[in-house]
C-alpha cells in the first residue's frame, strides 16, 4: 500500500466568513449540470444559448446554473450585442478539476490493477 504523505496543518485557523466563502464554492461544484458548464467553458468562451444546446436543458435552468457559478466567482460574462458569452474567470477552476480528476484516475487505477486476474493464482 502506498505511503500517504502527512499533510501540513493549516498556519492560522480560517475565519467563519472565510469558510464561508469557500463553502459556497464547493457547493457550487456540487451539481453535476454546473461541472458541465464548466467543462464546456474550459474548451472556451461560450454563449449562453451554446451551452443551453450543448447541455440539452432549459435557458431557465442553464442561465440558474451560470448565474450561481457566476456568484461564486467562477465564470465571468460579457454581452456582444444580442448574444451573452461566458468564460472562466478563475482559473483555480481549472486547476481545481485537473488535480480532482488527476485523483479519480489514480484511485481507479489502483482499483483496476487490485482486480487484475493474475494467471498464476
Amino acid at each position: 500500500m502506498p505511503k500517504r504523505k502527512k499533510s501540513e496543518p493549516a498556519k492560522t485557523p480560517m475565519s467563519d466568513k472565510a469558510l464561508e466563502l469557500v463553502a459556497m464554492r464547493f457547493r457550487a461544484l456540487s451539481e453535476p449540470t454546473r461541472l458541465r458548464l464548466l467543462n464546456l467553458l474550459m474548451q472556451g468562451e461560450h454563449t449562453v444559448g451554446q451551452l443551453v444546446e450543448a447541455a440539452g436543458l432549459g435557458q431557465a435552468n442553464v442561465s440558474k446554473h451560470l448565474a450561481l457559478l457566476r456568484d461564486a466567482g467562477m465564470i465571468g460574462m460579457r454581452k456582444e450585442g444580442l448574444s451573452t458569452y461566458c468564460y472562466i474567470a478563475d482559473p483555480m477552476v481549472n486547476e481545481l478539476c485537473e488535480m480532482m480528476c488527476r485523483r479519480l484516475r489514480e484511485e481507479m487505477e489502483a482499483q483496476a490493477r487490485a482486480l487484475a486476474f493474475d494467471p498464476k493464482i
